[in-house]
């Protein structure tokens, strides 16, 4: 008698080797996908790109409002592009950067943005004093 095959029956993608850096979406209707691979940060600028890719990594526990955030990922943005890539950044650009991710943390620091979760102004106070001290 001969023995019984092992049957495997996947719901989704089955990888069957290591995977890095992929993204894709499954079983949904609608999908925005977005993927940055700014690995190259200008000499000097390290300590600012960590602390914004911090800052990003903490934004989902912030309760931000979802046009907060998305101000928040955009600013933030701005200033990874500004200090990435080749040369040294042009020191105005940074600044008004920089300017631009206060700014938008501002009105969650002051407890103005309405609908922020508790500790989101803590986490905002936190965070551009952060960014001020590091520049």
């Amino acid at each position: 008698m001969n023995d019984p095959q092992n049957v495997h029956n996947y719901d989704g993608p089955v990888f069957n080797a290591a995977v890095s850096g992929a993204q894709f979406a499954w079983n949904n209707e609608s999908v925005t996908q977005n993927q940055q691979n700014d690995s190259t940060v200008a000499p000097g600028f390290e300590a600012l790109a960590a602390l914004v890719d911090d800052l990003l990594q903490q934004l989902a526990r912030a309760g931000l409002a979802d046009r907060d955030r998305e101000d928040v990922e955009a600013a933030a943005g701005e200033v990874r592009a500004t200090i990435s890539g080749p040369g040294t950044p042009e020191e105005g650009r940074v600044r008004r950067a920089l300017a631009l991710l206060k700014g938008v943390l501002a009105p969650v620091a002051t407890g103005v943005a309405a609908g922020t979760a508790a500790g989101a102004q803590e986490w905002a106070q936190t965070a551009i004093e952060g960014l001020t001290r590091i520049v």
